[in-house]
């Protein structure tokens, strides 16, 4: 569709002029783009989504030296707020509240979009950044379905912007150090991996319909996704388990541990998926697996296996959370930011205990002191040219996986695929879930 992004821009924000073709917003000259990053080096910041998770990395960006969160950006006026607080402790200046994070991205000062919004919104947000000319934080997954993944992917190299995906495990030291001697061949040939994840979720029951709360902007709240009316039992948290807008547990903590498979793996693209589960738990509006076990086969006799139970906690190898890589001359189990390697028998030859803590159970904020080596590897990127530990490529690639598995269990097939793209090959019916539908005037374009 025609002019498709200018009007998902102007919509609802008569005030905000189209991005150019060539990502520089009216107004602002190469030249001006070139001096964004002001004096010493100073990164500034938008945080798009504060309620819970982006709360915790708003306040982790004001820590970080050279660094200054300019604008704080969410629908929930009461989030917002709660932020510009946290944040003015920290860095001793109060952040601009800017409802509309479009409005933010017209700041000339700004270099760095943080999304942390529902996934619905975060690749089409991702996008608009880079377009306007800023670089990205992007928490996981890349996008809400594999058509997005693909278009930021794109917008990235367009625009060359760099884009973060908020896997941190790709910056904590252990986990570097253990990838790598797998890489070395520390337990030979690596041919199977095993994730999982456990937790205790309680019932979501079922929402009423009700009127919007005056603190929130329903209208952009839903974005690009099509309308629906507003039920008491979705906002916050909840959206994570409507396939309208979120995308299940397989991609909320599932794309952590499949990307930390596939990157020990060295594998890319899948020739095989395979996703059983359900929500077998309770009755109620949740509509994703609570239990699910999606796996993953690739080429030269390869396979990964990730396991959720979102509602019982009961923990595997003593963890509720980790990952275990299988060679042909012994195994590494990887849990946080600590390892270790057994041989066939059975006997660890081997242990690098986590010197920095982990707590799976925070679900806001559990490793802020990693984190912040994955924020300044961004800063990095931007700064110096090094390079991303987590690029929007890798980023895609391993949502993708997530994505397929849940496309075969939504689909209720064994999926094959091209091991040199991912795409679904002959199945119409789940090819249809590549994509998704959008609200006409938001469709997002590259």
């Amino acid at each position: 569709m025609k002019n498709t992004r200018r009007r998902f821009i102007k919509n609802s924000l008569g005030t905000v002029a189209a991005v150019t073709a060539g990502g520089v917003l009216p107004g602002f000259s190469a030249r001006s783009y070139a001096s964004i990053l002001g004096a010493n080096d100073r990164l500034s910041v938008a945080v798009m989504g504060v309620n819970s998770r982006g709360l915790a990395l708003a306040k982790n960006f004001s820590r970080q030296p050279g660094c200054v969160v300019r604008h704080v950006c969410d629908v929930d006026s009461r989030a917002a707020a709660r932020c510009v607080t946290a944040v003015k402790e920290i860095q001793g200046k109060a952040p601009k509240n800017t409802p509309d994070f479009r409005k933010a991205l017209e700041d000339k000062h700004v270099d760095i979009l943080v999304v942390a919004t529902p996934d619905h919104w975060h690749a089409p947000a991702a996008i608009l950044a880079v377009q306007a000319g800023k670089h990205v934080y992007l928490e996981k997954p890349a996008s809400h379905n594999p058509a997005e993944g693909e278009m930021i992917v794109e917008a990235s190299r367009k625009y060359n912007k760099h884009v973060q995906l908020g896997t941190q495990r790709r910056s904590y030291p252990n986990v570097v150090t253990a990838i790598g001697k797998l890489h070395e061949g520390i337990i030979g040939r690596v041919y199977f991996a095993r994730s999982w994840y456990a937790n205790n979720r309680p019932s979501i029951g079922h929402g009423k319909e009700v009127p919007v709360p005056q603190w929130l902007n329903y209208d952009l709240w839903q974005g690009p996704a099509p309308r629906k009316p507003y039920h008491d039992n979705v906002i916050h948290y909840n959206w994570h388990w409507f396939w309208h807008w979120g995308t299940g547990e397989a991609l909320n903590n599932g794309t952590h541990m499949i990307d930390l498979m596939r990157w020990g793996m060295e594998v890319t693209y899948p020739v095989r998926v395979t996703s059983a589960g359900g929500r077998y738990r309770y009755n109620d509006d949740w509509e994703t697996p609570d239990t699910q076990v999606i796996t993953l086969e690739f080429p030269e006799e390869k396979m990964m296996e990730w396991v959720s139970r979102s509602c019982n906690p009961k923990p595997e190898e003593g963890l509720g959370v980790g990952t275990v890589f299988y060679g042909e001359k012994g195994s590494m189990l990887i849990n946080g930011n600590a390892y270790k390697i057994y041989d066939l028998k059975n006997k660890v030859t081997e242990e690098v205990t986590n010197d920095l803590t982990v707590n799976t159970a925070n679900l806001q904020d559990p490793s802020k002191n990693l984190d912040a080596l994955h924020i300044q590897n961004l800063f990095g990127a931007i700064l110096r040219g090094e390079k991303l530990h987590a690029d929007i490529l890798d980023g895609y690639r391993s949502t993708l996986l997530c994505q397929l598995g849940n496309i075969a269990w939504r689909a209720g097939e064994t999926l094959h695929t091209d091991p040199q793209n991912g795409h679904i090959l002959k199945n119409e019916k789940a090819a249809a879930l590549w994509g998704r539908e959008y609200e006409p005037g938001w469709e997002p374009e590259v």
